[in-house]
């Protein structure tokens, strides 16, 4: 049960607090007084979404916030505010930061809402389907069904999917193997011809400093020996000190210096010329060039070869598995579909007897709500195929509303005052079981006079059992609540606000004599 709902700056509702009470709680006001917005604040609060348009103009947020009560008395607070900047709403259980899929799912056993958006539903042979499930002895056939029919259109796609790649890899096959052959011939591997360069650079630098070495060696043994030539300055250098003494350190330097020659002479001859490598450089340009004409003919990069020869390979070993994968995917369909055979012939065989059950509960609810008392409602399945051999019995909604007539569906003869009470007869079968809050939004329109009292008495009915919210422009129906709420709109300042109040009972006559037209 819906106890209490807060709502704050939503749309032209600045701050309203509305508590409502067990039985029929009734909500009614001029047309365009706002009411719609209450019942938009607990469909956002169950899950469903709202644009931040909804934000009153000039508010950073709105908030919802309702207390529910179950009937072991268990209390559940849910609260969600909506951003008029971003759109984005925050959602809170019992205080605790909580999501849309969870509200979702408290909110469909604590709140089924019906409106006029709800009788277009109830024309459309799918809606009618998904009413027939919810009372089925096993419940869970639809879930299986779905589980695995899901299953199995996810082993077709792979099917399709790998049948396509195999199809248009076969058309390349020869063009695959023909690439594979060139790239194995030459066989490169990641970083090559980096590693090729800079073995080309070295030799060439190596071979550059023994050419330099050599030319050393023979500018101190060729020409005039330069060694020689420095034995003889350092013996000049001796005589001229012997008659200049100040020359002695400059000898010093010309002994060092014959020293020096001598000790690099000795160095030069020592150095090894046969550097330590594998290949030469005609070798490592040979297998550059070779690189190179692969590159030219197959348009990429070396890099881009060796990723390419991986890529050749996979797509060929895809087609030697491909047709055991397939062997294998088509073995899991098999069963798959035996299972999916399995639970749509129970699925059927559950729908049938649902069906007889359903519909002769409605027969009896539309007769208490003043249809014929010939009035019969049948379900008419028709086949649906899911996978090629396998159907599904869908039932269709089909009515006689009168002696002599043939089955129509709904959605051809039903007028809106009929469908207002077929919807009324439903939605209070399908909610038996779990109790949730009943909301009717209008579901009296196209109603009036005695069959409009029996709507009256269902709904009394109703309350005795569970709580319902009803919105309504009739007074006959208004007179029947236990609680009555009053929705107007004003203008304030130059602002419009929506006020929901709960009447008073000498306030309520007034308000019927209004609905009423009286003055």
């Amino acid at each position: 049960m819906l106890e209490l709902l807060r709502i704050r700056d939503l749309a032209l509702i600045e701050d309203a607090e509305i508590e409502f009470s067990s039985g029929m709680n009734v909500l009614t006001g001029e047309t365009g007084a706002g009411k719609s917005f209450i019942l938009r604040a607990i469909d956002f609060l169950t899950g469903q979404k709202m644009g931040q348009d909804m934000v009153r103009p000039g508010k950073e947020q709105a908030f919802v916030e309702a207390l529910f009560v179950n009937h072991d008395g268990e209390e559940t607070i849910i609260r969600r505010v909506l951003s008029a900047d971003t759109g984005r709403s925050r959602i809170y259980v019992n205080d605790k930061l909580s999501s849309q899929t969870t509200i979702k799912d408290l909110g469909t056993s604590m709140i089924l809402h019906t409106s006029q958006h709800a009788q277009q539903k109830l024309l459309q042979p799918a809606y009618q389907c998904v009413i027939l499930d919810r009372f089925l002895a096993d419940p869970s056939l639809p879930v299986k069904k779905d589980a695995i029919l899901a299953t199995l259109r996810g082993l077709l796609s792979q099917k399709e999917e790998l049948r396509q790649r195999s199809a248009s890899l076969i058309d390349k096959k020869d063009f695959l193997e023909y690439q594979r052959t060139e790239i194995e011939k030459v066989s490169p591997y990641p970083g090559e011809e980096d590693e090729l360069l800079e073995k080309k650079n070295t030799l060439r630098a190596q071979e550059d400093a023994g050419r330099c070495i050599q030319n050393a060696m023979e500018i101190m043994r060729g020409g005039p020996d330069l060694s020689g030539s420095v034995s003889a300055l350092r013996a000049e250098m001796d005589r001229i000190c012997s008659i200049f003494p100040e020359y002695g350190e400059d000898r010093e330097k010309v002994t060092e210096f014959k020293h020096y020659l001598d000790e690099l002479a000795s160095k030069l001859r020592t150095q090894p010329l046969d550097f330590d490598s594998e290949d030469s450089i005609d070798d490592i340009e040979a297998r550059l060039y070779e690189l190179s004409k692969l590159k030219r003919k197959l348009g990429r990069t070396l890099d881009q070869i060796v990723d390419l020869k991986n890529e050749i390979q996979e797509n060929l070993d895809f087609l030697d598995s491909c047709a055991l994968e397939l062997a294998q995917i088509e073995k899991k369909e098999k069963e798959q579909a035996a299972l999916l055979a399995e639970v749509l012939a129970k699925l059927a065989t559950a729908r049938e007897a649902a069906a007889e059950k359903l519909t002769n509960r409605v027969v009896a609810e539309l007769k208490g709500l003043g249809f014929s008392e010939h009035v019969q409602v049948q379900f008419e399945f028709r086949p649906h195929e899911l996978y090629p051999g396998l159907n599904e019995m869908r039932g269709r909604l089909m009515w006689i509303p009168n002696p002599g007539q043939s089955a129509q569906p709904l959605d051809r003869i039903a007028s809106g005052g009929e469908l207002s009470r077929f919807l009324l007869a439903i939605t209070g079968l399908q909610g038996e079981s779990e109790r949730p809050t009943l909301i009717f939004d209008e579901v009296d329109s196209g109603i009036g006079g005695h069959t409009l009292n029996r709507v009256g008495e269902k709904m009394q009915d109703l309350a005795a059992r569970q709580q319902l919210i009803v919105i309504t422009h009739w007074p006959q129906l208004a007179a029947l609540a236990d609680r009555h709420f009053l929705i107007h709109k004003g203008v304030v300042d130059k602002e419009t606000f929506t006020t929901c109040r709960q009447l008073e009972p000498q306030e309520v006559s007034a308000e019927l004599e209004r609905m009423a037209g009286k003055e």
